[in-house]
């Protein structure tokens, strides 16, 4: 297991246009913030100003930690160990085929021209999609959809997170 802290991963192209330096391009720590939105709630909020209104959504602050995890096959693309820092962390190894694990969870993803890369999870009730971009490579952007079976919205979230970058000591 192998990280790419800030300055490695400010020598990697950018943007990345395949899936193992977008995942390298990933590694760090990050600042983010995040705001979640419980869409069914929204659809059935009355919006009387009682205050219940404001339940369908949150935003929250954490620091998030990555690190790239190498290919355990010569030609396979590798994984991400991710989660909030103090916390255990999930592997999602993804493999060349398009497509990836998260636990027990298994999905699809594919690298989109804008390199962007779009992760898909189904079960039998849901389908989730969380597409990430970079705008630079230290400026990293989410977004979750949540679509139930019978296609009304679950819920959604947009992140927006800065990696934490170490200047060298002088």
């Amino acid at each position: 297991m192998t990280s790419a802290p800030g300055a490695a991963a400010a020598a990697l192209p950018f943007p990345p246009t395949d899936l193992p330096a977008f995942l390298q391009c990933c590694a760090g720590e990050w600042m983010c913030l995040r705001s979640r939105f419980e869409l069914d709630r929204a659809a059935s909020s009355d919006g009387d100003g009682d205050g219940d209104g404001d339940q369908w959504h949150s935003s929250e602050r954490g620091e998030l930690v990555v690190e790239y995890l190498e290919p355990a096959a010569a030609q396979g693309p590798g994984g991400l160990s991710v989660g909030l820092k103090g916390e255990p962390q999930r592997q999602l190894l993804f493999m060349a085929d398009g497509g990836f694990t998260a636990g027990d969870q298994q999905g699809s993803w594919q690298l989109l021209p804008d390199s962007s890369l779009e992760l898909t999870l189904r079960d039998g009730q849901r389908e989730v999609l969380e597409r990430i971009w970079f705008t630079k490579p230290n400026l990293r952007l989410r977004s979750t959809v949540e679509q139930r079976q019978d296609g009304s919205p679950g819920r959604a979230s947009f992140s927006s997170e800065i990696r934490r970058v170490s200047r060298p000591a002088a």
